[in-house]
């Protein structure tokens, strides 16, 4: 059991941020071999990363939901993620291509979508939990006096966030 970190926490963390979601629907949940190699595939992608300090990803949470599975990613940049998913030696490319031949044989028995954010600013809170999202991605920190409310969050970290002179 993770364990829980008792009080109010925000996350820190200077530098850009990227949120990556990926998911696959699972629409013929019948045709196992379309969508289970897809999602025996996320694991070890997942596993190659973060065994990499300098692949730019900061984290990530591995959920079931409607439809089938998601991944919510945490990276350093755009050119980081991008990178990987062009690395002709990584676990991503080969893995495409199969989900694309798979596809190809049993039309519309499974979907694969994603998004991608660059993040301006964030806010997070988290009280009496397990370091979760941003905050076991990049640096949980207790959340001070001028921090109370979201807003107080937001304006804090803007100029951090946006780069600007001065800020810390």
């Amino acid at each position: 059991m993770r364990k829980v970190i008792t009080g109010r926490r925000t996350h820190h963390h200077k530098g850009d941020l990227v949120v990556f979601m990926v998911g696959m629907t699972i629409n013929q949940p019948w045709r196992v071999r379309a969508w289970f190699p897809v999602v025996a595939a996320m694991p070890k992608m997942l596993e190659e990363l973060t065994a990499d300090p300098d692949s730019g990803l900061l984290g990530y949470r591995l959920v079931f939901g409607r439809g089938g599975p998601l991944c919510i990613q945490y990276w350093s940049s755009t050119e980081q993620l991008y990178a990987y998913a062009s690395d002709r030696e990584g676990l991503h490319r080969p893995a495409w291509a199969e989900f694309n031949r798979r596809a190809k044989k049993i039309p519309g028995a499974v979907g694969i979508w994603h998004e991608t954010y660059q993040v301006a600013q964030a806010e997070s809170v988290y009280v009496d939990t397990p370091a979760a999202g941003l905050s076991e991605a990049t640096e949980s920190v207790e959340v001070g006096r001028d921090q109370g409310s979201a807003r107080d969050r937001l304006r804090r970290i803007r100029p951090a966030q946006a780069g600007a002179p001065g800020s810390s």
